[in-house]
C-alpha cells in the first residue's frame, strides 16, 4: 500500500501553496481567487526517508452555495476512504467557520489520523488567534506558514510518523499492468476487450489494494495480471465527484503495477491530466506505455498524420520520450493486443540486468569518446560503472569529483544508456559516487 496525503479545506486557505511547497515545485495555481485549482494535483514527496504522495484536493467554481459544500463534504469523504494521513488545512485570517466545523465532526468520526494546520500564522498577532482553532478538537495542532514556509518542518515531522517506511518491492513473476487514464478515454471498453475474449482463462484473484479488481490473463503465451480500475463503480456513500474518485484509485493502481498503460484520447491528445499521471509514474519508477485510442474518429489517418501525431506527442513528453506509442480503436478492437504486446516488452526492459564487464566495457568507451567537462577547475574522471539490484535499471557511475557532473551529462550518460541497451519505456535512475 502507498502512502497518499490529501490535503483538505476549505477554497482558499493556501492548499495549492502547501501542495507546491511539499513537492519542491510551482505545478498548481495559486491565486487569491476561490476555486483555481480545477484539475486535481498530485506529485511525490519525502521527509526523513519516507515517501509519500500529495493530493491537492483543490477548489471548486459553484454557482450554488448549497452543491458547493456538498462537493468539499464529498471530497472530504473520498479524503477519508483512500488517503493513508490527512492534512487539515485551515485560514487563521477567517477564524473558524461553520464549514470547517462541519468537516472536523466528519474527520473526527474517521480513524484516519488528520493533523490540523492553521495556516497563515505569519507574525505574533496571529499566532495568537490561531489559538482558537483548539476548539476544533484535533490533537494534533500545529501553525504553519505556507507561503513563507514557516512551521512546516514541524508539521512534517508529525505527518511522517503515521507514514509507512518504504518497503522493498520484489520482482513480480507475473508482471502487473494498471490501465489509467482520464474519464471516457476508452479503460473500461480496453479492459472488457482484453478479458471478454475468452472469459474461461482469465482467473480473479482478490487484491491487497481495496476494491482493485486483479485479474490473470494467460493465453496465447501471454501471461499477465491487470490491474482494473476502469471497472470500479462507486461506494454508495460517494455519488459526487468521481473524477476526483478515479484520481486516488489510479494513484493506487500506478503504486501496485510494473506497468502503466496510459490511454489518451486521439481526439485531444495529451492533457493536464494525464501529465500528472504520466510523471507520477515515472517518478514512482514504472513502465509506461502509451496508447491513444479513438484513432478511427480522427479524420485523416495516413501514416504521416501518424508521424505528426506521435512527433507532437513525444515532444509533450520529452526529456523521458522513449516510450511505445501505440495507436489503437478499442471500439474496432484494432491493436489492442500490440500495446499488451508492448507493455509486455517494457516489463521485461524493467527487469533487465546487464553483465558488469559489459557495461563497463561498453560505457567506459562511450565516456572515452566524449569524457564529462571540467567544472570549477575540476576534472572528472569515471573508472567504473555497475548496475545497483534494484528493481527498476540503477546505475551507479564511480568517480573522483561525483557532485561536479553536469546534470546535461547525465542526461548524456541516460541516452548512451538508452542506445546501447535496450530500456525502452522504463525510466533510469544514474548516480554518481566518489570511487
Amino acid at each position: 500500500m502507498s502512502n497518499i496525503v490529501a490535503i483538505v479545506g476549505r477554497p482558499n486557505v493556501g492548499k495549492s501553496t502547501l501542495y507546491n511547497r511539499l513537492i519542491g515545485g510551482r505545478q498548481a495555481i495559486v491565486d487569491n481567487v476561490s476555486g483555481v485549482t480545477r484539475d486535481r494535483q498530485y506529485g511525490t514527496s519525502d521527509w526523513n526517508g519516507k515517501q509519500f504522495t500529495v493530493v491537492d484536493t483543490g477548489g471548486f467554481v459553484k454557482s450554488s452555495e448549497d452543491v458547493f459544500e456538498k462537493e468539499v463534504r464529498s471530497q472530504v469523504k473520498i479524503a477519508i476512504d483512500e488517503s493513508t494521513a490527512i492534512i487539515f488545512l485551515v485560514d487563521v485570517t477567517t477564524g473558524v467557520t461553520d464549514l470547517d466545523e462541519d468537516m472536523a465532526r466528519m474527520l473526527r468520526r474517521s480513524d484516519r489520523p488528520t493533523i490540523l494546520i492553521v495556516n497563515k500564522v505569519d507574525n505574533q498577532e496571529r499566532m495568537l488567534e490561531a489559538n482558537e482553532f483548539y476548539s476544533l478538537g484535533f490533537e494534533e495542532t500545529l501553525f504553519i506558514s505556507s507561503l513563507t514556509g514557516s512551521g512546516t518542518g514541524e508539521m512534517l515531522d508529525a505527518l511522517v510518523e503515521y507514514l509507512e517506511d518504504e518497503k522493498e518491492v520484489e520482482e513480480s513473476e507475473v508482471p502487473k499492468f494498471a490501465i489509467v487514464g482520464q474519464p471516457n478515454v476508452g479503460k473500461s471498453s480496453f479492459v472488457n476487450s482484453l478479458l471478454g475474449v475468452d472469459r474461461n482463462i482469465v482467473t480473479d484473484i482478490a487484491g491487497t489494494t481495496r476494491d482493485t479488481i486483479h485479474s490473470r490473463y494467460k493465453k496465447f503465451d501471454k501471461d499477465f495480471i491487470l490491474l482494473d480500475t476502469a471497472g470500479i463503480r462507486k461506494k454508495s456513500k460517494v455519488h459526487e465527484n468521481l473524477e476526483f474518485y478515479s484520481v486516488m484509485r489510479a494513484i493506487r493502481a500506478i503504486e501496485e503495477a510494473d506497468v502503466c498503460i496510459l490511454m489518451v484520447d486521439a481526439q485531444t491528445s495529451i492533457e493536464h491530466q494525464d501529465m500528472s499521471i504520466f510523471k507520477l509514474a515515472q517518478k514512482r519508477n514504472k513502465g509506461i506505455v502509451l496508447v491513444v485510442n479513438k484513432w478511427d474518429l480522427v479524420g485523416d489517418k495516413e501514416t504521416n498524420s501518424v508521424r505528426d501525431f506521435e512527433k507532437e506527442l513525444r515532444k509533450k513528453i520529452a526529456p523521458f520520450n522513449d516510450v511505445p506509442i501505440v495507436f489503437v480503436s478499442v471500439i474496432e478492437k484494432q491493436r489492442i493486443f500490440k500495446a499488451i504486446e508492448k507493455a509486455l516488452e517494457v516489463a521485461e526492459n524493467r527487469t533487465r540486468k546487464i553483465k558488469t564487464s559489459k557495461l563497463n566495457d561498453v560505457m567506459l568507451k562511450e565516456i572515452e569518446r566524449y569524457p564529462p567537462p571540467a567544472h570549477r577547475g575540476r576534472f572528472v574522471s569515471i573508472k567504473f560503472v555497475s548496475q545497483i539490484p534494484i528493481y527498476y535499471p540503477t546505475f551507479a557511475f564511480y568517480c573522483n569529483h561525483p557532485k561536479h557532473v553536469k546534470e546535461s551529462y547525465r542526461h548524456f550518460i541516460e541516452n548512451r544508456l538508452r542506445e546501447n541497451f535496450n530500456f525502452t519505456g522504463v525510466p533510469i535512475k544514474i548516480y554518481f559516487r566518489e570511487k
